[in-house]
């Protein structure tokens, strides 16, 4: 007995509706996690462009009575 292929191969768009509607956490979870790395590239630039510049940083000492 061969076999089969997976229904996510032969029609994607179908799994995904019926995965949106049967198993709703984990397809959502899916789509949100696979958001996560996209948005890394887009936000920075995007907040560049609104005028949101870079923090100012952090500075490494602190005046303090010893020396």
């Amino acid at each position: 007995m061969a076999a089969a292929n997976p229904l996510f191969f032969k029609t994607p768009l179908r799994y995904l509706r019926w995965a949106s509607i049967n198993k709703p956490a984990y397809f959502y979870s899916i789509i949100i996690g696979c958001i996560g790395p996209v948005m890394m590239v887009v936000v920075p630039p995007v907040r560049t462009y609104l005028g949101d510049g870079r923090r100012p940083r952090i500075p490494m000492t602190y005046p303090s009575r010893f020396p």
